[in-house]
């Protein structure tokens, strides 16, 4: 039947503002697999959806088909004693949680395949916060990932040129054609990726505020209630959670600082950020509701909770860092392990006040400008760059007091820092109410709860 179709008719249609069916969408992301779609061809179907958009089927159709253009993860033969399920984050900056949330929902019976990306733009990336573990491998084979999953409960890896292939051509064209920002087009490229994991429960992390890809929360709810439509739709129970990023989450930026703060988040959990420790605990809390191993909320946050206070979701953190070839002390000796700076240093508050705004983008964008993050996907990066003890929202600081600890390679980075950072902490006499930290949760139907 695809002989029938041709390209620039399916184009002309959606242009148009025309419903494609099943078998037209079937037959262009067929295109794009193979390579028949030229790259002008798929750069004008991009724009032709950007410009007029897709209904709920025919972003059903374009998921449920770039999906299945590469493998997909089964787990029946492996017949695993609790659900399949994942998070998936839209970025943000100092957005660490999958580190902790994974052994969390492993400790509590979950089974978690979590594949991650890497950073790019100002948001950092899970599998590079990770590779900066010495030995740490993000690209083991399907077979020994699903092994681990089973034995580990959860394990934490990059994507597979085998997973939603179409995905991976279609985002670049997207990223040189100005059509990145279509809501249809995002749900379908992040959804083909997590539903290729075989999932049986799906929570979304939709972040809004300055720092954040959403930086609109008007755009943020309309992306998070096409991904729960789409989602559910497609056979997977989703929830999505809206959260603030207008604040670094948690008091790190960078990769190896990153890591560091989430160990001590996993062994001294009573110390942690509270910003990150509440979304980290309810994230838990969705993933274990939604997937059927706790009845309510109230108790799975309890459960939760347990988990982390316990130990127990640090010890499966340490065990699936081993499995994936990093050292098998690192809860215990991480300073032994992890990149340290040669100049680690006070970055200093030029006067006093109230922490009352801070510019997270651009505190995203400081990190790459120091190759702690890349603006293109080949870039390398330099793992140990960071800053730590960034000051939060709402806090008083005395002139003099550090805003942040800067992790460095040399004097000029520090001095690029002391210049830049301050710029970009708004200082007031009056105390801010402190920001809500999550907004909205949307469902697959039409109801929503207010936080």
């Amino acid at each position: 039947m695809s002989e029938l179709f041709l390209p620039q008719e399916l184009i002309r249609k959606k242009r148009d503002g025309i419903t494609l069916t099943d078998p037209e969408i079937g037959f262009l992301v067929q295109g794009i697999s193979d390579g028949s779609l030229t790259d002008a061809q798929l750069g004008a179907f991009a724009m032709a959806v950007f410009k007029c958009g897709m209904s709920l089927d025919e972003r059903v159709d374009l998921t449920r088909h770039m999906m299945n253009s590469g493998e997909t993860l089964q787990w029946g033969q492996l017949e695993l004693d609790g659900p399949v399920v994942d998070k998936h984050s839209t970025g943000g900056v100092g957005d660490k949680i999958s580190l902790m949330l994974a052994p969390i929902v492993a400790s509590c019976g979950g089974y978690v395949p979590m594949i991650s990306g890497r950073g790019l733009g100002h948001t950092g990336g899970t599998l590079d916060k990770l590779e900066s573990i010495p030995g740490y491998d993000g690209t083991p084979n399907n077979s020994k990932f699903q092994s681990l999953v089973k034995e580990v409960g959860c394990a934490i890896i990059g994507q597979t040129a085998n997973l939603a292939p179409a995905d991976q051509r279609f985002y670049a064209t997207r990223d040189v054609t100005a059509t990145v920002e279509s809501i249809d087009l995002i749900t379908a490229s992040i959804l083909s990726k997590k539903l290729a994991s075989g999932l049986d429960a799906l929570v979304m992390d939709i972040k809004t505020g300055n720092g954040a890809f959403a930086a609109d929360f008007k755009m943020a709810q309309e992306l998070a209630q096409s991904i729960a439509n789409v989602s559910s739709q497609s056979g997977v129970p989703t929830s999505c959670l809206i959260t603030d990023m207008n604040q670094v989450l948690g008091h790190s930026v960078g990769n190896a600082t990153e890591v560091s703060e989430c160990l001590d988040f996993l062994i001294n959990p009573n110390e942690a950020n509270t910003r990150l420790l509440n979304l980290t605990i309810e994230l838990a809390a969705y993933m274990l509701q939604l997937s059927g191993l706790e009845k309510d909320l109230v108790a799975a946050r309890q459960k939760s909770l347990e988990a982390l206070n316990s130990g127990k979701a640090a010890s499966v953190f340490g065990k699936m860092i081993f499995e994936l070839g990093g050292p098998i002390d690192l809860l215990e000796n991480p300073l032994k392990h992890l990149p340290s700076m040669p100049v680690i240093s006070s970055v200093k508050s030029p006067s006093s006040g109230y922490i009352s705004e801070i510019d997270v983008r651009a505190v995203g964008l400081s990190m790459i400008h120091l190759k702690a993050g890349r603006t293109k996907s080949t870039d390398p990066i330099d793992h140990g760059v960071g800053l730590s003890e960034i000051v939060s929202i709402g806090q008083w600081v005395n002139k003099g007091d550090t805003l942040a600890m800067a992790h460095c390679r040399d004097k000029d980075q520090l001095s690029y820092l002391e210049k830049t950072l301050p710029s970009l902490i708004t200082l007031n006499e009056n105390q801010n109410e402190s920001l809500v930290l999550i907004h909205e949760v949307l469902s697959s139907t039409t109801d929503s709860s207010h936080e």
